[in-house]
């Protein structure tokens, strides 16, 4: 099982180089950072967590930005968008920066992604109907790959449109791996339909869920059923306690990765924090 650390990138958490570094010198295999555009002051969509919106989601950087920075200092570290918000994003542009970030780190970028959950953001950025989210998503992802694996793409669905383009640099990774976020069963479903992998949250009591494991066997029967190996959609759980017993559990279960979601605090507070996971990894066992 690998090891991966969840950052917002702000302008007073540590920065993506001095992480990079260090988690690479820590044995985790890789970085992920999330995006948000902005915040409006209304809110039709309450907070997943619940509570109040924590600070760090209106201070968030542009992974785009920060994640080739921590790229350019590692060798074997892989970075990831956890979770880049597809509906918010024009998907040409999308896709050059992907590929991008694929060239610059010489093939070790994860395509995290998600459809959100900010009903009022997303609208900023003209995706007004709000169910239909993830029908965009998976049209958006579709039209990208078409344009990451054809020397002259073209796509005709229903919300993306475009005719035979040349678009360059293509991604090193083939397929380039897209890992669909989300919760049992919908997530699920989703990343068996259009997935590389699937990013369910370990542990969500405000969803009512209190254990992914608990849904192993369906996951991967849903895969199963659609003609898919469920090998072949590894799954990376988000924010597990860091107790090396339930990690074994993870692990154990065939859990392929585990990401750890950290406080948006400064270098030394945060090395700390990643020698403290560090030593929890150590009585697991890597890889």
């Amino acid at each position: 099982m690998n090891y991966g650390v969840a950052i917002f990138f702000t302008d007073y958490s540590i920065g993506p180089v001095e992480i990079g570094v260090a988690l690479e010198e820590r044995g985790f295999e890789s970085l992920w950072a999330p995006e948000h555009s902005h915040i409006p002051l209304t809110r039709k969509s309450p907070y997943p967590q619940g509570g109040e919106l924590p600070k760090k989601y209106y201070d968030v950087m542009d992974p785009f930005v920060t994640l080739p920075a921590a790229a350019a200092v590692t060798t074997k570290l892989r970075v990831g968008t956890g979770i880049c918000l597809v509906v918010q994003r024009d998907p040409i542009q999308t896709a050059k920066s992907v590929a991008s970030l694929d060239q610059i780190s010489r093939g070790r970028f994860l395509f995290g992604i998600g459809a959100g959950w900010n009903e009022d953001e997303m609208a900023n950025h003209g995706t007004t109907d709000f169910k239909g989210r993830f029908r965009l998503m998976e049209e958006r992802v579709r039209a990208m790959r078409e344009i990451w694996t054809k020397p002259k793409p073209e796509f005709n669905g229903t919300h993306v449109r475009f005719g035979p383009m040349m678009s360059w640099p293509k991604p090193i990774q083939k397929p380039l791996p897209v890992i669909v976020g989300g919760m049992y069963p919908h997530g699920a479903r989703r990343a068996v339909a259009f997935g590389d992998g699937w990013m369910p949250h370990a542990m969500r009591p405000a969803y009512g869920e209190s254990d992914i494991l608990a849904h192993l066997p369906a996951f991967r029967e849903i895969a199963r059923s659609a003609g898919r190996d469920p090998a072949a959609i590894p799954i990376t759980a988000f924010n597990p306690p860091a107790e090396p017993d339930t990690l074994k559990r993870y692990r154990d279960a065939g859990i392929a990765r585990v990401v750890f979601s950290i406080a948006s605090e400064d270098r030394d507070k945060t090395l700390t924090t990643l020698d403290k996971l560090a030593g929890a990894m150590r009585q697991v066992g890597y890889g």
